[in-house]
């Protein structure tokens, strides 16, 4: 077949892996010169852990399997399965790490003490008393994966690129672009993440997904290899899989302070491959969203950051904000939708897109048959 897939971004390109691993022709089209929404601005992990049971867990586990066999062709992706440690400094933080730690369900989670932690990870130096290890977590290096996935495809002289073209109308052919060129195709696929207007919202109606949007920013070089990612004990009050008797004692006895508990924050620390670091987030739920960054939710990331570190989190290089598209239905990974005879939308796995993308692409390519 031919395929069309209208969006730049890691999902798009991994739709686009899928076609043409499967043999297919594709066309990929983006309104932009270069993707620049959510596959960009995040931390490039594949973030298997924290995953809710059962679908999540299992859609996330088989993506990092795909993500690392994609690895070992595309090494300008910067695969590396580098694990994380959620680190764990007060006893009801531990109480929370003890319980995921004997879950049943397999995640590849062991508690480590603090010289155990530090062993595995020299660059923490602070004090604490361990952290929750996984192994199964991993990351890529978002501003330059979908550019070195894309220069793969092209390899096999059945890929083509189209970027700077905006899609205006579905026909029983393929889409024409705001240019007036046709692109004929057997299957559409929409993959446009937070962009649910215009076309997308003519041939689907009001999706049902929600906009989230986030602040992150990057440092200097660290100057020393951080072996692992690295998050705080807050990120065991926003990921699933934490949900329980020992989170809600945290919850009552340790809330979060103001700055945290407004900005609905967490520490994710991740070192790029120039030893820079990218850190992280916030997340603003209620639209319209702010237009500017603010700057307490980085001076409490800087101190909690630090505070692991043991010493001055590097200077900020720069900060920016992000917005990602997430599906209402929590029964789902993402929203999957037929809107014409010939065209799909797939979009909303939230805060998982980097992480589930190359099975979300390789569940769409089994349900249409490609």
């Amino acid at each position: 077949m031919r395929i069309l897939i209208i969006g730049g971004g890691v999902l798009g390109t991994q739709h686009a892996w899928q076609a043409v691993e499967r043999g297919h022709d594709v066309v990929q089209i983006e309104r932009e010169p270069e993707a620049r929404g959510a596959s960009v601005r995040n931390f490039g992990l594949v973030w298997v852990g924290g995953r809710a049971g059962g679908l999540e867990l299992e859609t996330a586990a088989r993506a990092r399997v795909l993500w690392q066999r994609i690895g070992e062709r595309v090494e300008g992706i910067g695969f590396r399965p580098n694990g994380s440690l959620t680190v764990v400094r007060t006893e009801a933080e531990l109480a929370v790490a003890e319980a995921a730690a004997a879950t049943t369900e397999d995640r590849g989670f062991k508690l480590l003490d603090a010289a155990a932690t530090r062993e595995l990870n020299p660059a923490l130096r602070g004090d604490f008393l361990g952290a929750l290890w996984c192994d199964r977590d991993a990351a890529v290096e978002p501003r330059v994966a979908q550019p070195a996935l894309r220069a793969e495809l092209a390899k096999s002289g059945r890929y083509t690129w189209v970027p700077g073209r905006e899609i205006r109308d579905l026909t029983d052919r393929g889409v024409v672009d705001d240019t007036g060129e046709t692109h004929e195709g057997d299957v559409v696929v929409l993959c446009t993440g937070a962009w649910t207007g215009g076309l997308v919202k003519e041939l689907a109606g009001p999706a049902p997904v929600r906009r989230v949007r986030l602040q992150m920013a990057q440092t200097e070089p660290l100057g020393e290899t951080l072996t692992t990612t690295v998050a705080d004990a807050d990120s065991f009050r926003y990921y699933p899989a934490y949900r329980g008797e020992a989170l809600d004692g945290l919850n009552a006895g340790q809330p979060q302070g103001e700055i945290a508990a407004v900005n609905k924050m967490q520490l994710l620390m991740v070192q790029r491959l120039d030893g820079s670091l990218t850190i992280g987030d916030t997340h603003e739920y209620d639209e319209p969203f702010s237009f500017d960054t603010t700057e307490d939710p980085y001076d409490h990331l800087a101190e909690v950051a630090g505070a692991l570190l043991g010493r001055p989190l590097p200077r900020i290089a720069r900060r920016w904000a992000g917005v990602y598209a997430q599906t209402t239905d929590t029964s789902r990974i993402v929203h999957r939708a037929r809107v014409a005879d010939n065209a799909w939308l797939v979009t909303g796995p939230g805060g998982r897109g980097m992480t589930c993308s190359p099975a979300i692409a390789e569940d769409t390519a089994e349900e249409l048959s490609w």
